[in-house]
């Protein structure tokens, strides 16, 4: 028998994926409102004039990447497709992830939906959200009777 270090995060993490599968909810929150083989890492900053998500999508062709924004959520889908098997070819080990993905992210309010621009390249995907100028607050002075 193998003696483990106790970690209470672990186990409380296990709980409650234990808990979101008997409901039926997805893991992740929010954004992981659809079921898909694997999750892409994202990157999200925000500087005084718009706002960057850059994802790690290597491997994936540009022609299998889908950008839309619908009611204020940004979704980015895809497919990585799986290497086809060849006799001649031993795998000794395969971990990256293949199949569809999908990462949807609630947009701000202040971000122009008509200026956003999505580019490519080496594998990785920059997302930019222009701000909208900002509505500012002014003072009204009331007369009270």
């Amino acid at each position: 028998m193998t003696l483990m270090k106790w970690d209470p995060w672990r186990e409380i993490e296990d709980m409650f994926d234990r808990y979101t599968k008997a409901v039926g909810w997805p893991r992740g929150g929010q954004e992981a409102l659809a079921s898909s083989d694997w999750t892409p890492r994202v990157d999200i900053a925000e500087t005084e004039t718009e706002f960057l998500i850059k994802a790690d999508i290597p491997g994936v062709e540009k022609d299998h990447v889908k950008v839309s924004l619908e009611n204020g959520v940004l979704t980015i889908q895809g497919e990585r497709k799986t290497e086809k098997e060849e006799k001649d070819k031993k795998f000794h080990r395969v971990e990256r992830f293949t199949g569809t993905f999908m990462r949807r992210f609630t947009v701000p309010e202040n971000v122009d939906p008509e200026g956003i621009k999505a580019v490519f390249k080496d594998g990785m995907l920059h997302l930019h959200l222009p701000k909208t100028a900002k509505a500012t607050p002014k003072a009204i002075d009331i007369h009270v009777d």
